[in-house]
């Protein structure tokens, strides 16, 4: 039974709890209506906005291939039900052999070029133009003795070079020369290239014995080519040879059984689920069908949306209450599963390399671990559908999430992470191989591969370490390594009180361990109690002298006023905020700084200026502390070891009855004014650190032995 009590409500009617303890029956105040309507539509449309919006984007990401809905393994036993020909399809032949059947065909292919008259007399007419005189060193025959040269080239034929030299690669090569309105094969070999028809030239006796003189009048520039490639004939030639071929070797009838359960799938019976398999990805290309695969797919992925937001609905409503609560759950079951079908498209990416196991991480160091395997479990049933063996795939990352989840307790050293993805990396590898002698009748039939990913994904799975750092100050939470770090007694701020304000940082070590005794026995979080311990009094060095614990003897509030010296104490909350936006103290520790004191009273002050103005109306705004009162567990079990640690200083006798009466009278007083009315501690938790607090300061404050002085004997004279 909680201490603090307070309104739960519910959508049809709302239960109060008094706030009097003498009063114990229930009063039912309203029906139909909440008392917070408000808040309820809001967190209605924020779960409808969630909802639609990771709809929207996981679905956008899905791929709509069959493929993925449909596997088969050469060689390996057919998993599903007895396949039955649901439409006439054809069976398409292999890539290979398709291709083996146009290199064949493709042998007799012949590009069509086409033969330029022109060319042959204007080349020789402006060769004839440029030597009208001859040629300089060589008698005028020569000029005849090349014209004819060039004619008998040009009527062999002259290609471009780069043309020649691909088609000479294959030594049967012919080609279609079309001149005219005729046509005519002719191998490649009896046809020259610009290069082949200039040395050609040479190669006459009168002409290569006058090869010097004859190189300085550039006879390349007559020399071009007058067979030009006709690329229409040539792609109607290729289209009508390829088109000749088969695309499939056969056709199978509806209702023709395929494979039944269990038999082994051969090379033929691969061939013809792979032809359903292409057919039917064909018949989808119809906007009716695309249309119903989207709609299946938004349906199934909202289904388990909609069912995880019902859960943080009724059992986690106070996350739709804390923005970077809810956006952290909802932003890593989309990542991964965004992540997911980007391996799925690249199909040389294996989907076990993603370390699944990291969301429930995450999620069980920052929130809960209920809520950490809803999250994965939803995450892993939207990926499957993604896969070519979803059962396997949702039991493996099932078993590594929840051995995840059970092995993280907590995550206070790097040593607990490396644990974790050991056990869940060893969970997942041993299901996997259940599976696989389930499948396989021989060892050596087991496909081993998926275990090199398995193992792989372990070891990303320690790249959660680096990776909570980020999503910790993504999304504005404070893990339990980040309250150790704080810790650190060589922390510049702590180590500045220490040497500013001995006192207050003795003081704070005391509450530290006071405070983190009670966590570990009433189930709290010790780490983040121990840690706001020690800062909640880190306002206290903006005036340390002003403060007992730091005085030496002098009081500097002797030379002011009471009103003066309640303002100075009840200053150090507010500065102590400053003080940690100042050193980016996460909102924890915060917190912790303004609900120390709540909103109490500078009472010490508070009740001398009282008793020395007794006619005057006080102000009691002026010795009030701005609070708010502890809102957590955390919060109220270091009030309470602040107020009785500071307070037992001032005890004259550490008997353990002055002990206990004064933890009790402190913490009953804070109990009657309501400090504790807005957080969730029972009390049991309150007895528990009474009893917890009493113990700790009988030990602190034991009674010490006298030891006896040695006594001096006279001398003698």
């Amino acid at each position: 039974m909680f201490f603090c009590l307070k309104t739960t409500y519910f959508p049809f009617f709302i239960v109060t709890l008094p706030k009097s303890r003498k009063t114990a029956s229930l009063s039912i105040t309203k029906i139909i209506l909440p008392v917070k309507e408000n808040n309820y539509w809001r967190s209605l449309m924020i779960c409808a906005a969630l909802i639609t919006v990771s709809v929207l984007l996981i679905v956008w990401a899905i791929p709509r291939d069959s493929r993925n809905y449909f596997f088969a393994e050469q060689g390996k036993p057919w998993k599903y039900a007895d396949f039955t020909a649901p439409f006439d399809f054809p069976v398409y032949k292999s890539e290979a052999a398709i291709n083996a059947e146009k290199d064949s065909l493709m042998k007799d292919y012949e590009p069509y070029y086409k033969y330029d008259k022109e060319t042959e007399s204007r080349m020789i007419r402006k060769f004839r133009t440029d030597f009208a005189d001859g040629i300089p060193g060589l008698g005028p025959e020569y000029v005849n003795m090349i014209v004819k040269c060039l004619h008998e080239l040009y009527q062999q034929g002259i290609m471009p070079s780069a043309d020649y030299s691909e088609l000479r690669a294959d030594t049967a090569a012919m080609i279609r020369v079309v001149s005219g309105k005729v046509a005519g094969s002719i191998p490649v070999a009896s046809v020259y290239s610009t290069k082949t028809a200039y040395e050609q030239l040479f190669r006459e006796e009168p002409l290569a014995l006058q090869r010097p003189i004859l190189q300085k009048c550039d006879l390349n520039d007559y020399i071009t080519n007058n067979l030009y490639f006709d690329r229409e004939r040539s792609e109607a030639s290729k289209s009508d040879i390829l088109s000749s071929i088969a695309l499939a070797s056969g056709v199978v009838q509806k209702g023709q059984k395929v494979i039944g359960r269990g038999e082994i799938v051969t090379d033929e019976t691969y061939r013809i689920i792979e032809s359903y398999m292409k057919e039917n990805e064909r018949l989808q290309q119809d906007s009716t069908q695309n249309q119903l695969v989207l709609l299946g797919q938004i349906m199934y992925v909202a289904i388990f949306m909609i069912t995880f937001t019902v859960y943080i609905f009724l059992f986690r409503r106070d996350y739709l209450e804390k923005p970077r609560s809810i956006a952290m759950l909802y932003v890593l079951t989309v990542v991964f599963c965004l992540l997911t079908a980007i391996f799925v498209r690249n199909t040389f990416i294996h989907v076990y390399l993603l370390p699944y196991a990291m969301v429930p991480i995450f999620i069980r160091v920052f929130l809960d671990s209920r809520t950490a395997f809803m999250a994965h479990i939803t995450m892993v049933l939207i990926c499957a559908i993604m896969l070519a063996h979803p059962f396997e795939f949702i039991v493996v990352e099932s078993v590594a999430g929840l051995t995840a989840i059970c092995s993280l307790r907590e995550m206070t050293q790097r040593s607990q992470l490396f644990k974790t993805a050991i056990i869940a990396t060893a969970a997942a590898m041993i299901t996997n191989l259940a599976f696989d002698w389930m499948r396989n009748s021989s060892l050596t039939q087991i496909d081993y591969s998926s275990y090199n990913y398995l193992m792989v994904n372990g070891v990303t799975l320690l790249f959660a370490y680096p990776l909570l750092y980020l999503v910790e100050k993504l999304f504005g939470f404070t893990s339990d390594i980040t309250l150790i770090e704080l810790s650190n007694s060589n922390n510049d701020l702590l180590r500045r009180m220490s040497e500013i304000a001995p006192g207050t940082f003795n003081h704070s070590i005391q509450v530290a361990n006071l405070a983190g005794e009670i966590a570990n026995k009433i189930g709290a979080n010790a780490t983040l109690v121990r840690t706001g311990a020690l800062y909640h009094d880190i306002g206290k060095l903006s005036n340390p002298i002003y403060f007992t614990e730091n005085q030496t003897g002098v009081d500097p509030h002797d030379m002011i006023d009471d009103i003066k010296s309640a303002q100075i104490i009840i200053s150090h909350v507010t500065e102590g905020q400053k003080m940690a936006d100042r050193y980016n103290l996460p909102k924890p520790i915060r917190d912790f700084i303004s609900t120390h004191h709540g909103q109490g009273k500078a009472k010490f002050f508070y009740i001398r200026y009282k008793n020395e103005h007794p006619n005057e109306d006080v102000d009691d705004l002026l010795f009030t502390y701005p609070g708010p009162n502890p809102f957590t567990r955390e919060q109220a079990i270091l009030m309470m070891a602040d107020s009785v640690e500071a307070a037992s200083r001032s005890l004259s006798d550490y008997t353990e009855q002055n002990i206990r009466d004064l933890v009790n009278r402190i913490i009953d007083s804070q109990m009657s004014e309501g400090y504790f009315r807005e957080c969730p501690i029972t009390f049991r938790d309150i007895q528990y650190a009474k009893t917890i607090l009493i113990e700790k300061l009988k030990t602190v404050y034991h009674t010490r032995i006298n030891y006896p002085t040695e006594k001096k004997e006279a001398k003698k004279e």
